[in-house]
């Protein structure tokens, strides 16, 4: 695929499509948890379990068979499609459902942003990069999306307080779901509208489209895609790299447990967080295509690593303010840095473009499965040890996966090193 087919504006649909499609599900009740959790009466255990059907109907369903459908189909209109059906659950959301009719919902999402979305967002960016830019596409890709998936909680902010007719902290549960049904309405339209750019502005001429798709996915091409050394290395490459992703969500609480900040200081470490994964990814991606691009994914690993040891071994204390957000951005760097770079290295381990959706669904059954068993192994550790030890268990955890994932990374470096 050559590069020059896909204009710039192509990936940048892409990038807005990439975030916006996970905003009603995840960034919302993210952003607005205490909201969510009074507004649709439910606890903290009622909103992991529909996040838990999510989770299994993308590994159980979404991910094996989406990918074969991303490499028959066009990857903007099932992109496109894929902003449409969730644009609609919305509008059931902002119904506010009961527990029971929110898991189906979640199950719905768990359909529509994965079986439709995520393979055909992956070969998307493929074919943005073409030969030689494939590091700029997946960097900016996942700094884009960062980018995007703040300015959407700002948005969600800014339209929330303008629903409330009184000091937020005084307003009545009829005005705060008041204000979240106009958050959720005004953001499934946006996806929605998402939806439209992808329509129209991710086209490809007919013959890059006969390029990328096949008629037909034999369970012979299947297996052949399954035994490619890059699609397994990758499997546990993106396992590791996604456990350290999961574990930047307690930085926060590592901010308030061990730093001895109030909430509005630890919420400050989040923020920080969030506009550190725009500029990694675009760096990286920039100095990725310029040398090894595998190189550099193993280097990644390396600093994640080391960065989980400041944490893991208990030097970073109240007194040590510098230290820690020293500590926190060299942790970041390595997972958001690992995270950009894990797809974009399909290229190099020889991954034939035409079957990039299959080899995604394979690699992601494997890969994403902390989505799974993440949440409570970090849970666990930090309850059976509260303070400062339960959170050097975590980061020891995190140590761990990056030391694995750094010997899948070097196995990989040194396979396609010559490729």
């Amino acid at each position: 695929m050559n590069q020059k087919k896909t204009p710039w504006y192509f990936l940048v649909v892409l990038i807005l499509a990439g975030e916006s499609v996970f905003i009603l599900p995840f960034v919302l009740s993210r952003v607005f948890r205490p909201t969510v959790l009074d507004a649709f009466a439910l606890d903290n255990v009622q909103l992991g379990l529909c996040f838990s059907v999510y989770g299994i109907v993308a590994l159980v369903v979404s991910y094996l068979f989406g990918g074969p459908i991303a490499d028959k189909f066009p990857p903007r209109k099932l992109i496109a499609v894929a902003l449409w059906m969730t644009a609609f659950g919305g509008v059931f959301y902002a119904t506010f459902p009961r527990f029971e009719q929110l898991k189906w919902l979640y199950g719905y999402w768990g359909f529509t942003t994965i079986f439709l979305f995520w393979a055909p967002m992956i070969k998307a960016a493929r074919v943005w990069g073409g030969k030689r830019a494939q590091g700029k596409a997946f960097g900016f890709l996942d700094g884009g999306r960062g980018l995007v998936g703040a300015s959407f909680g700002v948005m969600g902010v800014f339209i929330f307080s303008l629903f409330i007719p009184s000091e937020v902290a005084d307003a009545s549960l009829l005005e705060r779901r008041v204000a979240f049904e106009q958050v959720i309405l005004v953001s499934s339209t946006i996806v929605a509208l998402v939806g439209i750019l992808v329509w129209f502005f991710m086209k490809l001429d007919r013959e890059s489209e006969k390029e990328i798709n096949i008629d037909k996915i034999t369970p012979s091409q299947v297996k052949e895609v399954a035994r490619l050394p890059a699609v397994q290395l990758l499997m546990v490459i993106i396992l590791c790299a996604y456990v350290g992703y999961k574990i930047t969500d307690v930085f926060s609480l590592y901010a308030q447990d061990v730093m001895l900040y109030d909430q509005v200081q630890s919420a400050q470490v989040g923020t920080f967080l969030l506009f550190i994964r725009p500029v990694i990814g675009v760096f990286i991606g920039f100095i990725g295509d310029r040398t090894q691009i595998t190189f550099w994914l193993l280097i990644s690993f390396i600093i994640s690593f080391i960065g989980a040891l400041l944490f893991a071994v208990g030097i970073i204390s109240s007194s040590e303010t510098f230290l820690f957000f020293l500590s926190v951005l060299v942790v970041a760097t390595g997972v958001y840095a690992a995270r950009s770079l894990y797809f974009a290295v399909m290229q190099q381990g020889k991954v034939p473009l035409v079957l990039t959706g299959t080899a995604v669904g394979l690699i992601s059954l494997v890969g994403y499965t902390p989505d799974i068993f993440a949440g409570p192994a970090i849970g666990y550790l930090l309850d059976s040890a509260p303070g400062v030890t339960g959170h050097r268990h975590v980061f020891w955890m995190l140590a761990l996966f990056s030391f694995i994932g750094g010997i899948a990374a070097w196995r990989y470096f040194v396979l396609f090193r010559k490729s």
